[in-house]
């Protein structure tokens, strides 16, 4: 299988991850079973979020023993420092880890940045320091917010949706 560099994260994934929103309309023994079935197929990249509502504890039942043969992102929608620490945790549990491997900021309105009144990048630094999280990232469907997190350079990845059938404009590096 072909594998690439996740972002800035030195992290190597296969070229296609698993994205793992759909497992919620599923029972937890067929998520199981076809997330063994993507990790016996050669995918190690896994990618839940805190509100996709049982997705992460699926997840986590799935992946349980074979945590070192995975890489986990999961994603916060905190609006504050508090509100991501307490997500943290949650997701922690949920999934059965003691570290997330990417830990993104999910679809901000704006570019979270150490010092900010919210406390939201300072509060991921926090935990990066603890080793709770290995790598800072965001996602966005936006693309000005885009830019802004690609021009800071705070973010070890950046995932933005792209598809084929739907094209209006390129993110382009700045």
């Amino acid at each position: 299988m072909a594998h690439i560099t996740l972002g800035n994260t030195g992290l190597s994934v296969e070229k296609n991850g698993f994205g793992c929103l759909p497992i919620q309309r599923i029972s937890r023994q067929e998520a199981a079973y076809l997330l063994r079935k993507a990790v016996d197929g050669g995918i190690n990249y896994f990618d839940t979020a805190y509100n996709y509502t049982d997705s992460e504890e699926k997840v986590g039942y799935a992946l349980q023993g074979i945590r070192d043969k995975v890489i986990l992102a999961t994603k916060t929608d905190a609006q504050t420092g508090d509100g991501l620490r307490e997500q943290l945790e949650t997701s922690l549990r949920r999934l059965g880890t003691d570290y997330i491997d990417v830990y993104q900021f999910h679809n901000p309105g704006f570019c979270p940045r150490p010092g900010g009144v919210d406390g939201l990048y300072d509060a991921a630094l926090e935990a990066q320091a603890q080793g709770k999280i290995r790598f800072i990232g965001i996602t966005n469907h936006r693309l000005e917010v885009a830019r802004e997190a690609i021009a800071s350079g705070l973010y070890a990845a950046l995932q933005f949706p792209y598809s084929y059938l739907e094209y209006s404009a390129p993110v382009a590096h700045p």
